[in-house]
């Protein structure tokens, strides 16, 4: 399943949506105008337009998700992956790692995650 693109604005709506969900959309409202500082209406602008591209449901004024925000910052990765490094991860850790220094626990991670999700070539 495709995962539709999710602008900025629209990913910080659905970091509470995902917080909160399944939740009562006037709710949402009340949330999303003391986090983003939206109204009512600019609300339901994004949870129509989040609604017609297959990403959230309203129902009965209950609002959830449907698509997970692991699904959501997967896609993210593979569009950052394929359209700045050619689909290259080894290109992409290089330049990330050149501008961000990593600590040792953090290379330890690294490491331990190399380590159980590779090794199979594919």
């Amino acid at each position: 399943m495709s995962i539709p693109k999710i602008f900025e604005s629209e990913y910080r709506f659905c970091l509470i949506l995902w917080e909160n969900e399944p939740i009562n959309s006037t709710h949402l409202c009340s949330l999303c105008k003391e986090k983003l500082g939206w109204s009512k209406t600019t609300t339901y602008t994004v949870i129509k337009r989040l609604s017609e591209r297959g990403v959230v449901k309203n129902e009965n004024t209950i609002v959830s998700s449907l698509v997970s925000k692991e699904e959501v910052q997967a896609s993210e990765m593979d569009e950052l992956l394929e359209k700045t490094f050619e689909g290259s991860l080894p290109a992409f850790v290089a330049a990330f790692s050149k501008r961000r220094d990593i600590s040792k626990k953090e290379v330890e991670e690294i490491r331990r995650m190399i380590d159980t999700y590779g090794g199979d070539d594919k």
